[in-house]
């Protein structure tokens, strides 16, 4: 009977979210005008998002607000804070056995690895990277989740091409105190549907 109501909850969940307040907009954050990916591969990323999030949530209630999970084309970026290395292991091991998963990143770090100063820089590294995109005229900015952990910019998203992906990690290299940009930037042509 629980398992009914929880499996009930979640689909109710799931249907919620794929529902947007803004028209043009789909999941979480991405414009459908400006994502390449054709509808299908939308709600496949975005169902494989739900069902992670419930089966994280189910594990422990604290992952729903700790961790964020990202889906371009089967490939989950995961990122948060957790207390200890084996619930990142944990995590990890939940997210590749989402159905139909590509790859895993994982971007999760350990609370006291940083404190208030190094958080308060990472959010405005984060920003000044987020406006940088935003004025730059060769980048759709809202093709990209990005993230700064410890000075450590990770940049997650779809570029039209070559020249985008390399404007987009050379204004993250930019900014002051960055200390490395990881980029998991993936081109148009790369994404799986678009190879038939």
């Amino acid at each position: 009977m629980i398992k009914k109501i929880i499996s009930l909850i979640s689909l109710i969940f799931i249907l919620a979210s794929c529902i947007g307040n803004n028209i043009g907009t789909f999941g979480k954050g991405v414009s459908i005008s400006f994502d390449p990916r054709t509808v299908g591969m939308q709600i496949d990323d975005t169902l494989m998002q739900k069902n992670l999030v419930a089966r994280l949530t189910l594990t422990e209630k604290k992952y729903f607000l700790s961790i964020q999970a990202e889906v371009l084309d089967g490939r989950i970026f995961l990122t948060g804070r957790v207390d200890k290395p084996v619930e990142k292991i944990k995590i990890t091991k939940l997210a590749w056995e989402t159905k139909g998963v590509r790859s895993v990143k994982n971007a999760i770090t350990i609370k006291g690895q940083s404190n208030f100063k190094s958080t308060a820089k990472d959010i405005l590294i984060t920003s000044q990277l987020r406006t940088a995109l935003i004025f730059n005229k060769l980048i759709k900015s809202r093709n990209y989740t990005l993230e700064t952990i410890n000075k450590n910019i990770y940049i997650f998203g779809i570029s039209m091409n070559d020249e985008e992906k390399n404007e987009v990690i050379k204004e993250a290299q930019k900014i002051y105190d960055v200390e490395e940009v990881i980029s998991t930037i993936y081109l148009v042509s790369e994404l799986s549907r678009n190879k038939i």
